[in-house]
């Protein structure tokens, strides 16, 4: 597995699907535990995660691993990817093309790992992952679909911009951690529509 797990990273390293490869520093790819349970998805590598060529590694990364300790998650025990691996210029939201190109890669991760529940972080994931839309009103929330579970909540960036937003992040890693403790002992989770 994490020789599957290495040739998507040698990839994703070297990739020039799109023209993100000619601003970046560093492609990053996903990274953490190959034999998680749950994979975080979020939008895009920021100003660090481009000089430091890994997944979350800024100011969302702290305020990521903060709502992870206080769910009673061990950062190095889960699986941290992005919807596009390379940094938009200036931070902005990935274009669709950008989404399309690095695609492949991250279903190639999802499907590697095989994760109990996909936990998508903000917009830009919720909707090339879902097609979802309004991230606040579903927050919080389990949505199974083509027999993957998936949890919605906001992006820990959003949390820099609305510091109201911190708890919520927390409450919801917390709702998170009880729904994969139940999946783990053989229960079943409640599920939105």
């Amino acid at each position: 597995m994490s020789d599957k797990l290495d040739n998507i990273r040698n990839r994703v390293i070297s990739c020039v699907n799109c023209s993100l490869s000619k601003s970046r520093v560093n492609a990053v790819p996903g990274d953490g535990d190959k034999n998680s349970d749950v994979i975080f998805v979020g939008e895009a590598p920021g100003r660090n995660e481009d000089l430091k060529g890994k997944p979350f590694v800024g100011a969302a990364g702290q305020i990521l691993s903060e709502a992870l300790e206080y769910a009673g998650f061990e950062r190095d025990h889960v699986y941290i990817t992005n919807v596009v691996k390379c940094r938009p210029p200036d931070n902005r939201q990935p274009l669709a093309e950008e989404r399309t190109a690095c695609k492949p890669y991250l279903s190639e991760e999802l499907e590697i790992i095989k994760p109990k529940i996909i936990c998508i972080l903000g917009n830009t994931a919720y909707n090339s992952l879902l097609d979802g839309h309004a991230i606040i009103k579903n927050r919080g929330k389990i949505v199974k679909n083509n027999g993957q579970l998936y949890f919605v909540t906001v992006h820990p960036a959003a949390v820099i911009y609305n510091p109201g937003l911190r708890q919520v992040l927390k409450d919801d890693f917390v709702l998170l951690a009880k729904s994969l403790d139940k999946l783990r002992k053989g229960f079943d989770v409640e599920i939105s529509q």
